[in-house]
């Protein structure tokens, strides 16, 4: 067990686990509200860990959809942790054995591959605990919380909740943006192409979970080519 990694990913972990709480407070409320109990709902926050992923698969849940429209949906939305997990799997010291490789490719959420990815050299699959053991939790018992709340708060309330992972990640990219000119300039481009799609009447009509994808392929194939991590120094990591 390296401890100082394990350490270093909980207190990493703690603000994402404080935004995750926000965020699945109104999940919990939407699924309780929507005739689930608050243990299934909080059954599906512990075993998903997925925001959009959950809140769209809730959607298709209280309209009695198929499981067809919820695989397809589910994989649509979250295909993107499949490139997170590409890049995760060559962040991790080359010694790291396949069943911690399992174990941090269930925990990749957009937050925690943020952090994860802005750790200098490579990374102890320890690391990743650390940030899961609070960011698990942090998500899990927001929606419990929100469930047993149920409507009790004001609409404008909810709202404002629902807004904090947003400046959470923002404290996550940030920082490395400011010290590292390649990753400002990934940072600009995808917000960029993101903008495309929503301005775009045409690119309106692709859906999320393909525009998440789409930019983030074009954006890093862009970095990677103008901005290469050089053999050398991958081997120096490693």
């Amino acid at each position: 067990m390296d401890i100082v990694s394990f350490r270093r990913g909980l207190k990493d972990g703690v603000p994402i686990g404080l935004g995750y709480f926000a965020v699945s407070f109104t999940f919990g409320m939407m699924a309780v509200s929507g005739g689930m109990s608050t243990w299934q709902a909080a059954l599906i926050s512990l075993t998903n860990l997925t925001s959009a992923g959950q809140f769209a698969g809730l959607d298709i849940i209280l309209a009695s959809g198929s499981y067809w429209e919820m695989a397809l949906t589910q994989l649509i939305i979250n295909l993107r942790y499949c490139l997170m997990s590409f890049s995760l799997a060559q962040k991790l010291r080359r010694d790291v054995p396949w069943a911690h490789r399992f174990v941090v490719a269930f925990g990749v959420t957009d937050e925690i591959f943020g952090v994860s990815a802005s750790q200098e050299g490579k990374i102890s699959p320890w690391y990743n605990y650390g940030a899961m053991c609070v960011a698990i939790p942090g998500w899990t018992l927001g929606t419990i919380a929100g469930g047993i709340s149920g409507n009790l708060l004001p609409a404008f309330m909810v709202s404002a909740l629902s807004v904090a992972i947003y400046g959470m990640f923002l404290a996550v990219i940030i920082p490395t943006a400011k010290k590292n000119r390649a990753v400002l300039g990934v940072v600009i481009g995808a917000m960029a192409v993101s903008s495309l799609f929503a301005v775009v009447p045409v690119l309106k009509k692709v859906s999320s979970g393909f525009v998440i994808i789409i930019t983030t392929v074009v954006v890093a194939g862009i970095a990677a080519l103008i901005c290469p991590v050089k053999e050398e120094e991958n081997a120096h990591e490693s």
